[in-house]
């Protein structure tokens, strides 16, 4: 391994990138410096092409049309799982035998890195062009156990995650055709999972999504009439009504939303606002850990299960709004009880109209009641 290929992080954390048998590449996120050589010794499979964007002129939003996901894997038993690591007969995704935290390029991504220069065609009615639906699909696996989660891991191995997220934030920022960087992570098979083993993606979309479009509107309209930031008004809301609270310390807060739309809804922020998760001061990210994990295991003890849930970094744009957005983290759950999921039905889907059978309140007693 040669000296250009391993960096050492803000957090002391080593970033050791190589690249794998077809060409993508693989980035190994270590605690301290380690040996990161092996190589991929599988054939070099041909890489999907990339897909097209579609504009629904009803609502002027993108649609990414990815056909060649279709093939992906789905739910494979452990003995073939693609995010362990690589031993014996097995060949995964990741050619070393053992990983602390990985990222590399999707396999199957829905967005993928154009060729040359590439911009987003203006908005021309039914005369609009059908740009390449350019982007980044990466995928990070948050430990080699493949039995475990991410609310189980050590506070240093999430520490490891969030420097992970934190170089992934940071480096894909620097890409021109990037506005907006959206890590995430997909939990349990009733929200849609493919694979078993622990891990989130990271997207990095070539325009900015309808949901941060319109909270940077919110944000914007906000400032303008109050000359205050919204998320820092709210923030302060929750630490003088104390009852949505469910952990928090120095650096940190996590209380379930005023208006919750899911069940069991937590948001969780840092109380010093910041744009995006490279924007962190070191204390804060090393405060992370300590809530993520209290969070995590609330909310799988509320019925003793594993909880599905997304999780879903909200930052920051990259060229807009960075003084308004406030980087934040909203895990969202659709169990409301054992056996019962809050299925998104005629009014949250057809009109976007969601409807709580229980206050938020409620549900954060019942997240506080949760002994750990």
């Amino acid at each position: 391994m040669t000296q250009e290929n391993t960096l050492k992080l803000p957090s002391g954390a080593v970033r050791s990138e190589l690249v794998m048998a077809d060409g993508r590449k693989i980035r190994y996120y270590d605690a301290t410096a380690r040996n990161r050589s092996a190589k991929d010794l599988r054939p070099a499979d041909d890489q999907p092409g990339i897909g097209e964007m579609r504009l629904d002129l009803l609502t002027n939003e993108w649609v990414v049309l990815a056909a060649h996901r279709q093939g992906r894997i789905f739910l494979p038993p452990k003995e073939l799982c693609p995010l362990c690591p690589s031993k014996g007969e097995l060949l995964s995704e990741i050619p070393d035998s053992d990983y602390e935290v990985v990222v590399f390029d999707n396999r199957f991504p829905s967005l993928k890195r154009p060729e040359g220069e590439w911009q987003l065609p203006a908005m021309a009615g039914i005369e609009t062009e059908i740009p390449d639906s350019a982007g980044i699909c990466e995928v990070v696996c948050f430990t080699a156990d493949h039995g475990t989660s991410f609310g189980e891991l050590t506070t240093a191995q999430i520490r490891t995650v969030m420097s992970a997220w934190q170089d992934r934030t940071r480096e894909l920022s620097k890409l021109p055709f990037i506005e907006q960087v959206f890590p995430f992570e997909n939990r349990g098979e009733e929200i849609g999972v493919t694979l078993a083993h622990p891990h989130g993606q990271i997207y990095g979309y070539s325009y900015l999504t309808p949901r941060t479009e319109k909270m940077l509107k919110t944000a914007t309209d906000y400032f303008a009439k109050y000359n205050r930031v919204l998320l820092d008004d709210l923030i302060a809301r929750e630490l003088q009504a104390e009852i949505r609270i469910i952990a928090q310390n120095d650096h940190w807060i996590a209380y379930v939303p005023f208006a919750a739309r899911y069940p069991f809804e937590i948001h969780v922020a840092p109380k010093v606002g910041v744009p995006d998760l490279a924007a962190l001061s070191e204390a804060a990210a090393d405060a992370f850990p300590d809530v993520a994990k209290e969070v995590l295991m609330r909310l799988d003890g509320v019925f003793g299960i594993p909880m599905a849930y997304i999780a879903a970094w909200h930052q920051a744009p990259v060229r807009a709004g960075r003084d308004l957005l406030r980087l934040h983290w909203q895990i969202t759950s659709i169990r409301r009880a054992p056996g019962k999921l809050k299925y998104l039905a005629g009014s949250e889907s057809a009109m976007g109209v969601f409807i709580m059978d229980m206050k938020p309140e409620q549900s954060a007693a019942q997240l506080r009641e949760v002994k750990i």
